[in-house]
C-alpha cells in the first residue's frame, strides 16, 4: 500500500480509504443490502492487513449501527493510532426540531453520539455531510473548531456542495481564526467529472486533500453497463446519478481492462489515483474481490494514452449529488 499527506496537513493516509457504508442492521437507515457485522468485521480486518489505514463512516450510516460495527473492529484489530477514523455530520438522526442539520447544538450532540458509538474519545476527521442552508455558515464553522479544541477531533473535513460554498466556509473560518477544512469528499468518478470545472481547482490551489466518494460510480464501472446488483435494485439515490449516455465510457473500461488482463474495477481507480488533485478514494467492499481489486489499484499505472482513452467519452452531467 502507498501513501500520500492529506493536502497540506502531515497526516499520512493510504491511497485507498475504506468505505464503511457496506455494512450495518438493515432495519435500521433504510439499505436493507448492508452487510451484517460478522461480515464487515471481515472485511475491516483485511483491510486493515492490506495497509488501508482510513475508514470512512457517518453517523446516519444504517441509523449509527455502522459506526458500531466499524468502533468494534478496530478495537478488536488495531491500534487505535494507526487508524485515521473518519465520521461524518448532517444527515437526520431522529425526527422532530435539532436532529440534522449543521447547527451548535446539532453538531454538539452528534459528535458525542458518534464517539459513543465508534467507543472512542476522538475522530481523526470530522467531515460535515452536506452543506446546511438552514444555519449560519459562522455557527456551523465555530462548533466545528470548538469540536477540534476539545479533543474531539484531529481534523475537519466537508463532502459534496458548490465551491463557492466551500470557499466560504473556509474563508470565515480564516477570519475568525478557527480550524478550516483539510479535506473535500465529494462526487468524482469516470462517470461524473463536473467537479473538474470548479472544485478540484479550488482544492489544489488551497491544498486541501480530495477524498472521492462512489469512485466506481454506484459499480458501473465494475460491470456491462445493463447489470444489476441486489443495491441498484433499491438505490432510489444512487439510479438519480449517471445516464444511458454514459454507457460508451462503461464500454471504454472494459476495454483497457481486457487488454490489460484486469478486472475493470482495477482501471476505473487507477484512472482516479492518476488524477494529481485526488488523495485517496473512498471504496464500499461487500465482497473480498472488492477489496483486492482496490488494493491492486493502487499499484496499477495506466498510461497517458489509456488515461486520455478513459476520459474521452465524457459527456457533461447536470450537477449531482449535492442533496
Amino acid at each position: 500500500m502507498r501513501y500520500r499527506r492529506l493536502g497540506n496537513t502531515g497526516l499520512e493516509v493510504s491511497v485507498v480509504t475504506l468505505g464503511c457504508m457496506s455494512w450495518g442492521d438493515p432495519s435500521r437507515g433504510g439499505h436493507p443490502w448492508v452487510l451484517d457485522e460478522d461480515a464487515g468485521r471481515s472485511i475491516i480486518k483485511d483491510a486493515l492487513e492490506a495497509g488501508i489505514n482510513v475508514l470512512d463512516t457517518a453517523n446516519v450510516y444504517s441509523g449509527g449501527s455502522s459506526e458500531e460495527i466499524t468502533g468494534r473492529a478496530v478495537r478488536d484489530f488495531a491500534a487505535r493510532e494507526e487508524v485515521v477514523l473518519a465520521t461524518k455530520v448532517h444527515g437526520r438522526m431522529r425526527p422532530g426540531p435539532n436532529g440534522a442539520g449543521l447547527s451548535r447544538k446539532a453538531i454538539m450532540q452528534e459528535i458525542d453520539a458518534s464517539l459513543t458509538r465508534l467507543g472512542t474519545d476522538y475522530v481523526d476527521l470530522y467531515q460535515i455531510h452536506r452543506w446546511d442552508p438552514h444555519t449560519p455558515i459562522e455557527e456551523t464553522m465555530e462548533a466545528l473548531h470548538d469540536v477540534v479544541r476539545a479533543g474531539k477531533a484531529r481534523y475537519l473535513g466537508a463532502s459534496s456542495m458548490y465551491a463557492w460554498q466551500f470557499a466560504k466556509a473556509q474563508h470565515t473560518a480564516e477570519l475568525n481564526g478557527w480550524t478550516q477544512f483539510v479535506s473535500m469528499q465529494n462526487h468524482y468518478n469516470l462517470l461524473y467529472r463536473e467537479e473538474e470545472r470548479e472544485m478540484l481547482p479550488l482544492c489544489a490551489d488551497q491544498g486541501v486533500g480530495v477524498i472521492p466518494w462512489s469512485p466506481l460510480a454506484r459499480g458501473r464501472l465494475t460491470r456491462e453497463w445493463d447489470a444489476t446488483t441486489a443495491r441498484t435494485e433499491t438505490d432510489e439515490f444512487g439510479s438519480s446519478l449517471y445516464r444511458d449516455e454514459d454507457k460508451p465510457i462503461v464500454d471504454t473500461v472494459g476495454a483497457v481492462a481486457s487488454r490489460r488482463g484486469v478486472p475493470r474495477a482495477q482501471v476505473a481507480l487507477a484512472w482516479l489515483l492518476a488524477q494529481p488533485v485526488v488523495t485517496s478514494p473512498i471504496v464500499g467492499v461487500t465482497k473480498p474481490h472488492h477489496l483486492r481489486d482496490a488494493v491492486a489499484a493502487a499499484d496499477l499505472e495506466l498510461g497517458e494514452d489509456e488515461v486520455e482513452e478513459l476520459g474521452s467519452g465524457y459527456v457533461p452531467h447536470a450537477i449531482a449529488g449535492h442533496r
